[in-house]
């Protein structure tokens, strides 16, 4: 039997199956999490070396390490976070290319130790640059849903599909259907009082200063941004977790913080293959980012 008929999606119903809210919603003290961001199987040869023939070995053994760096971890981390671009192909051009790229990622994320669930983020790879009906509805059927909220730990987790917000021009309901339950998540954190508040997503809000003024692809439009920083810093979101860049960034608006993470896979700057250790304290949320070779196998919390 193939390892990836045994790859589990969790996302379903708008939370995620393996945690339960009756067991999580209670502060139990520290734990830790690994974010990790664009494995992106097929992008270092299909962009960085212009192959004209398409492979992802070079990701898939990255993956690989990463999975066994997470797997060695004590305490075991809580959950295993990919922020967006799974794969390279984009669904609505390279439907072969892209089911070959979606199979190995499962196969590979069959490896992942089964007490650490792995929580999917959907990014614009894996929905298209302008997604569609079509594009949105194959990725729920092979990873899950799209945008869902979760407990851990005490803490509310919130994911979002960040192609709503950069570019919904053929799936303004579903946009304005993900505005309307976000929307509705965050006045529930106001009461439900969470030790803290993290957001999920691909594209950040910015990348380094939330009024930096130029709109380029790896940031969301600043027709949208201010907006949306606003209701998460009024709902008590302490964090953004994003990828996209494929390297380091981030900044502060106010008290919340927006991290951006490198990547799993094809690397645009000096940061090196790897992912972020986060670790959830009563009073704090703090993260690390390593390179694989260099995750640390005792996390002291």
């Amino acid at each position: 039997m193939s390892t990836r008929n045994r790859f589990i999606i969790n996302a379903v119903n708008k939370t995620l199956k393996c945690f339960e809210k009756e067991k999580e919603a209670a502060w139990k003290g520290p734990f830790c999490f690994i974010q990790a961001a664009d494995t992106q199987f097929g992008m270092i040869a299909a962009y960085l070396e212009k192959k004209e023939t398409p492979e992802w070995h070079k990701e898939v053994a990255l993956t690989r390490t990463a999975i066994m760096a997470a797997n060695r971890m004590e305490p075991k981390p809580r959950f295993f976070i990919v922020c967006g671009d799974l794969v390279d192909a984009f669904p609505e051009t390279y439907g072969e290319l892209r089911t070959r790229q979606e199979n190995d990622f499962k196969e590979v994320f069959s490896e992942l130790d089964p007490n650490i669930p792995l929580v999917c983020v959907c990014g614009n790879h894996d929905v298209g640059n302008t997604p569609t009906h079509e594009t949105v509805s194959r990725y729920h059927t092979t990873f899950g849903d799209d945008y869902f909220s979760f407990w851990c730990g005490g803490v509310f987790f919130i994911v979002v599909n960040s192609q709503y917000y950069y570019e919904p021009s053929q799936v303004q309901d579903l946009a304005a259907e993900q505005d309307s339950w976000l929307e509705g998540q965050l006045q529930y954190v106001k009461t439900a009082q969470p030790k803290h508040v993290c957001v999920f997503q691909h594209i950040p809000p910015f990348l380094k200063s939330p009024d930096e003024e130029t709109d380029e692809y790896f940031n969301l439009p600043n027709k949208v941004r201010e907006k949306y920083l606003s209701r998460l810093k009024q709902a008590g979101v302490s964090k953004v977790f994003c990828g996209h860049y494929h390297r380091n960034a981030g900044g502060w608006d106010e008290g919340l913080e927006v991290v951006v993470t490198s990547a799993v896979g094809a690397q645009l700057g000096n940061d090196g293959h790897g992912f972020r250790v986060v670790s959830v304290l009563e009073d704090s949320v703090q993260h690390s980012y390593y390179k694989l070779d260099e995750v640390p196998a005792k996390i002291i919390l």
